[in-house]
Protein backbone atom coordinates (compact mmCIF):
# COMPACT_ATOMS: atom_id res chain seq x y z
CA UNK A 1 0.00 0.00 0.00
CA UNK A 2 1.37 3.40 -1.04
CA UNK A 3 1.41 6.10 1.64
CA UNK A 4 2.23 9.63 0.52
CA UNK A 5 4.61 11.55 2.75
CA UNK A 6 3.26 15.00 3.57
CA UNK A 7 4.81 17.80 5.59
CA UNK A 8 4.03 21.43 6.29
CA UNK A 9 6.71 23.92 5.18
CA UNK A 10 7.03 27.06 7.30
CA UNK A 11 10.22 29.16 6.98
CA UNK A 12 11.57 30.67 10.20
CA UNK A 13 10.12 34.12 10.81
CA UNK A 14 6.93 33.53 8.83
CA UNK A 15 3.95 35.65 9.93
CA UNK A 16 0.85 33.91 11.21
CA UNK A 17 -1.41 33.39 8.16
CA UNK A 18 -4.54 35.52 7.81
CA UNK A 19 -6.64 32.41 7.14
CA UNK A 20 -6.45 28.64 7.77
CA UNK A 21 -3.48 27.73 5.54
CA UNK A 22 0.31 27.23 5.66
CA UNK A 23 3.03 28.75 3.44
CA UNK A 24 3.50 25.41 1.66
CA UNK A 25 2.89 21.69 1.80
CA UNK A 26 5.44 19.15 0.57
CA UNK A 27 3.90 15.92 -0.67
CA UNK A 28 6.57 13.39 -1.58
CA UNK A 29 8.91 15.55 -3.71
CA UNK A 30 6.32 18.13 -4.79
CA UNK A 31 6.08 21.47 -2.99
CA UNK A 32 2.82 23.39 -3.27
CA UNK A 33 3.38 27.03 -2.27
CA UNK A 34 0.27 28.93 -1.17
CA UNK A 35 -0.74 32.16 -2.84
CA UNK A 36 1.90 34.61 -1.64
CA UNK A 37 1.41 38.34 -1.24
CA UNK A 38 3.88 41.12 -0.39
CA UNK A 39 3.27 40.96 3.35
CA UNK A 40 5.65 41.89 6.16
CA UNK A 41 5.83 40.05 9.49
CA UNK A 42 2.62 41.83 10.61
CA UNK A 43 0.70 40.90 7.42
CA UNK A 44 0.82 44.50 6.22
CA UNK A 45 1.45 45.09 2.50
CA UNK A 46 4.95 46.33 1.65
CA UNK A 47 5.95 48.40 -1.39
CA UNK A 48 2.49 50.01 -1.57
CA UNK A 49 1.83 51.27 -5.10
CA UNK A 50 4.90 49.45 -6.49
CA UNK A 51 4.06 46.27 -8.42
CA UNK A 52 7.72 45.53 -9.17
CA UNK A 53 8.66 45.87 -5.50
CA UNK A 54 5.77 43.67 -4.44
CA UNK A 55 6.73 41.04 -7.04
CA UNK A 56 10.33 41.01 -5.75
CA UNK A 57 9.13 40.64 -2.14
CA UNK A 58 6.77 37.80 -3.15
CA UNK A 59 9.44 35.93 -5.09
CA UNK A 60 11.93 36.31 -2.22
CA UNK A 61 9.28 34.84 0.09
CA UNK A 62 8.62 31.96 -2.32
CA UNK A 63 12.39 31.39 -2.62
CA UNK A 64 12.61 31.11 1.18
CA UNK A 65 9.75 28.60 1.22
CA UNK A 66 11.26 26.48 -1.57
CA UNK A 67 14.70 26.53 0.08
CA UNK A 68 13.15 25.51 3.43
CA UNK A 69 11.63 22.54 1.57
CA UNK A 70 15.05 21.58 0.21
CA UNK A 71 14.85 23.07 -3.29
CA UNK A 72 15.80 26.05 -5.42
CA UNK A 73 13.93 28.42 -7.71
CA UNK A 74 15.04 26.21 -10.64
CA UNK A 75 12.82 23.46 -9.17
CA UNK A 76 9.65 25.52 -9.71
CA UNK A 77 7.62 23.99 -12.54
CA UNK A 78 4.44 26.07 -12.43
CA UNK A 79 3.35 29.52 -11.23
CA UNK A 80 -0.10 31.02 -10.91
CA UNK A 81 0.14 34.81 -11.11
CA UNK A 82 -2.65 37.15 -10.07
CA UNK A 83 -2.52 40.89 -10.80
CA UNK A 84 -4.95 43.53 -9.60
CA UNK A 85 -4.44 45.64 -12.73
CA UNK A 86 -3.12 44.72 -16.19
CA UNK A 87 -1.23 48.05 -16.13
CA UNK A 88 1.26 46.31 -13.77
CA UNK A 89 1.82 43.29 -16.04
CA UNK A 90 5.05 44.58 -17.65
CA UNK A 91 6.61 45.54 -14.29
CA UNK A 92 5.75 42.13 -12.84
CA UNK A 93 7.35 40.36 -15.83
CA UNK A 94 10.62 42.33 -15.59
CA UNK A 95 11.16 41.23 -11.97
CA UNK A 96 9.77 37.73 -12.60
CA UNK A 97 12.32 37.14 -15.39
CA UNK A 98 15.19 37.90 -12.96
CA UNK A 99 14.11 35.01 -10.72
CA UNK A 100 13.83 32.52 -13.59
CA UNK A 101 16.93 33.17 -15.75
CA UNK A 102 17.15 29.56 -16.96
CA UNK A 103 14.28 27.36 -18.18
CA UNK A 104 11.04 29.21 -17.38
CA UNK A 105 8.25 27.50 -15.45
CA UNK A 106 4.84 27.06 -17.02
CA UNK A 107 2.41 29.69 -15.72
CA UNK A 108 -0.76 31.63 -16.14
CA UNK A 109 -1.63 35.20 -15.21
CA UNK A 110 -5.11 36.57 -14.51
CA UNK A 111 -6.54 39.87 -13.28
CA UNK A 112 -8.36 39.55 -9.95
CA UNK A 113 -9.40 41.29 -6.76
CA UNK A 114 -6.89 40.55 -3.98
CA UNK A 115 -7.41 40.09 -0.22
CA UNK A 116 -6.05 43.54 0.74
CA UNK A 117 -6.67 46.70 -1.32
CA UNK A 118 -2.95 47.64 -1.33
CA UNK A 119 -1.96 44.22 -2.74
CA UNK A 120 -1.16 44.43 -6.46
CA UNK A 121 0.25 40.92 -7.09
CA UNK A 122 -0.10 37.38 -5.75
CA UNK A 123 1.86 34.32 -6.88
CA UNK A 124 1.39 30.61 -6.06
CA UNK A 125 3.97 28.01 -7.10
CA UNK A 126 4.52 24.29 -7.58
CA UNK A 127 8.04 22.85 -7.39
CA UNK A 128 9.51 19.36 -7.74
CA UNK A 129 12.48 18.99 -5.38
CA UNK A 130 14.94 16.21 -4.61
Amino acid sequence: EFKMSKQVVIPIGTAKPLAPYVPATKADNIVYVSGTLAFDENNDVVCVGDAAGQTRHILETIKSVIETAGGTMDDITFNSIFVKDWADYAAVNVVYAEYFPNDKPARYCVQVGLVKPEALVEIASVAHVG
